[in-house]
């Protein structure tokens, strides 16, 4: 800054020059100050790096036993999990042991689509405390109205990962050619997501739930996810019986059929409860098919997740997204529900 602040003062000694030299002046210390603020100017990367976690495989994990069944060419989805090893004392809804059940869960649960589960690895380290609980996404600043369903409406407004939680999965998430196309079971103690909901009349007011598994799907995220973190879903809460046999299953749902909660006649919502399928909250594991099903297998099927493995161990990958990944991407063709939005709010408002 030395360097800009001797120019100015010299600018200021050739104020007596003619008005042509002042204009040439001027410009020429427009240039320099420019130069001098760019050339102190750091990007927050250089200042605040985030380290990588150092994971290691956890040895007591048999990936080979859980994979001896796969099928080569067979649609398969690849799994890694993270899992830290220095959470708070008091935690202790997931365990390794519960994670596993769940993926072990999740694996039968999609066996008769035809789809299987392929665990990559098992890795653990400690992670940034301050990272153990996070807000996954920004609040968003528009309702969803009558005039559009929750797909449309989330293509046109997409969730957001807040600083912090992208932050989180890039010291989490290892670089890999694949990144893209991998799901990542991550481990963490808290993950709140905010969303708007009517409280009374014409007026709107934040929830924010504390959830048990969040899927980051791309129905809602679109493409303001980075291509390195399409595949990350935190799992924070396996302590009842009913939730490690399946959560994991419900969160893959998220993510690879690329639907919210929904069922048959039952339209998405943030939280429904009903029995029947997988992609509800409740008991049901259905995970239906054609028009009448909402057309979740095939959906699932076309997932970009999904790839056929070769005799000489290549493997196939579906068509990617074409338009970021929203419900009503090119993907999916005719594979989608066109369905009115909901009247939240009194029509006379």
């Amino acid at each position: 800054m030395r360097e800009c602040i001797y120019i100015m003062n010299y600018v200021r000694s050739l104020l007596t020059m003619d008005n042509l030299m002042k204009l040439f002046v001027y410009l020429v210390v427009i240039v320099s100050v420019y130069g001098c603020n760019f050339k102190d100017a750091k990007t927050p990367a250089s200042e605040n790096p985030i380290p990588p976690v150092a994971w290691h495989t956890v040895d007591t994990i048999d990936v080979a036993a859980f994979n001896q069944d796969i099928v080569v060419g067979k649609p398969t989805l690849d799994v890694g999990v993270y899992f830290p090893s220095n959470f708070d004392s008091a935690f202790k809804k997931v365990t390794l042991a519960r994670m596993m059940e769940s993926i072990r869960a999740a694996k039968e649960i999609y066996k008769p689509t035809g789809v299987q589960l392929h665990l990559l690895w098992v890795k653990t380290g400690e992670l940034d405390p301050k990272y153990f609980s996070i807000q996954a996404n920004e609040v968003p600043g528009i309702p969803e109205t009558e005039y559009t369903n929750m797909y449309v409406h989330m293509r046109r407004h997409p969730a957001l990962l807040t600083e912090h939680a992208r932050e989180a999965f890039t010291s989490i998430v290892e670089p890999d050619k694949h990144n893209s196309r991998t799901v990542y079971l991550i481990a963490l103690q808290d993950v709140f997501y905010p969303f708007l909901e009517v409280s009374e009349g014409r007026n709107w007011t934040m929830k924010t739930v504390r959830t048990g598994g969040l899927s980051f799907p791309t129905y809602s995220y679109v493409n303001s996810l980075p291509e390195n973190l399409r595949g990350i879903i935190t799992i924070t809460n396996l302590s009842r019986p009913d939730r490690y046999r399946l959560t994991v299953a419900h969160e893959i749902g998220h993510k690879v059929m690329n639907v919210s909660h929904e069922y048959k006649n039952t339209n998405p919502g943030h939280e429904v409860y009903a029995p029947g399928g997988l992609m509800l909250y409740g008991d049901g594991e259905d995970i239906p098919s054609g028009a009448d099903g909402r057309w979740h297998l095939e959906r699932l099927h076309l997932s970009p997740f999904l790839y056929q493995l070769q005799p000489d161990g290549t493997k196939v990958w579906n068509q990617d997204y074409q338009e970021g990944g929203h419900y009503y991407d090119p993907l999916y063709g005719d594979k989608v529900i066109r369905f009115g939005g909901k009247a939240e709010i009194d029509e006379n408002w």
